[in-house]
């Protein structure tokens, strides 16, 4: 039996697998990097991108169940695959056809850079889902992934310029740091802190939008001030499950990440779209676990 579930409770299974709560960062991510390169957000490109990217983060997500079956039997049982709520094959097929998907839609834009970006992002999201448990490594892919939705949105809509490169690689960084945080989550507690000095690589990015106005420096202040709630939060675990909340809030500041970056380009109206990315994420996570 392929799907192990009732029927009522199917779509709520499909959504956990997918961790859809967090598909508003990977928007932003997209609405970032059409900007910043020039591209045209309001265009027919932004909707293809915003479809192919986030059919690759769903089925980067549903991968991730199915080649960590194994070790949510023991640590996490009440998730989809070890609690009987839908058979591991079915999980693996639907996370392939979805990643597979995404990067077909983008090939046949026929913009070969876009191309070579959404097809090294696939191989990345696999390689992360393959092997990241007692991987050193596996932050950095994971960062890598979020720097490959920039560049792909970039490569196909505008073109890749220095800033986009510095922009997807402050939002590497920033990912890769939340991601050594989400590792420790199931323990509720962090090793090592000096991993989130990463978290800060937007905030040395975006310091431009201290030259842009009042709007753009308030932005970059809320940035700022969440990043170290979230932070305190880790580095002092207050009480039991904060380590679980600081992973949510730091994985919905991607959003605002991406707000920074857009302000500090002056692009306010792209810069406030995120920030409500940033409030849909918080929103959504209450009824969906982002992780």
């Amino acid at each position: 039996m392929i799907m192990q579930a009732p029927a009522a409770a199917l779509p709520s299974v499909l959504l956990r697998l997918g961790r859809v709560s967090n598909l508003p960062t990977v928007w932003t991510n997209v609405l970032a990097a059409v900007v910043l390169s020039g591209g045209d957000w309001r265009g027919r490109h932004l909707g293809l991108l915003l479809i192919s990217m986030s059919l690759c983060y769903v089925g980067g997500m549903y991968l991730n169940d199915y080649f960590d079956r194994a070790i949510d039997a023991r640590e996490r049982p009440d998730r989809p695959i070890p609690s009987g709520a839908i058979s591991a094959y079915a999980v693996a097929a639907i996370g392939f056809v979805l990643l597979g998907c995404g990067f077909l839609l983008i090939a046949m834009a026929g913009v070969a850079a876009a191309s070579v970006a959404a097809a090294l992002l696939a191989a990345a999201v696999v390689a992360y889902d393959l092997r990241h448990k007692g991987n050193a490594f596996a932050p950095a892919i994971m960062g890598a992934c979020r720097a490959l939705v920039y560049v792909t949105a970039a490569a196909l809509a505008g073109g890749i310029s220095a800033f986009i490169i510095v922009a997807a690689g402050a939002v590497a960084a920033y990912v890769a740091g939340l991601t050594y945080a989400a590792r420790q989550e199931s323990l509720d507690k962090v090793g090592n802190l000096w991993p989130l000095a990463l978290v800060a690589g937007p905030l040395l990015a975006a310091v431009g939008a201290f030259e842009v106005g009042a709007g753009a420096i308030a932005i970059y202040l809320l940035l700022a001030l969440w990043m170290g709630a979230a932070v305190y939060l880790l580095a002092k675990r207050p009480g039991i499950g904060a380590v679980s909340r600081a992973v949510g809030w730091l994985i919905a500041g991607i959003s605002l990440c991406d707000a920074a970056l857009l302000a500090s380009g002056g692009a306010m109206v792209p810069a406030l779209m995120a920030i409500g990315g940033f409030v849909v994420t918080l929103v959504a996570q209450r009824y969906v676990a982002g992780t």
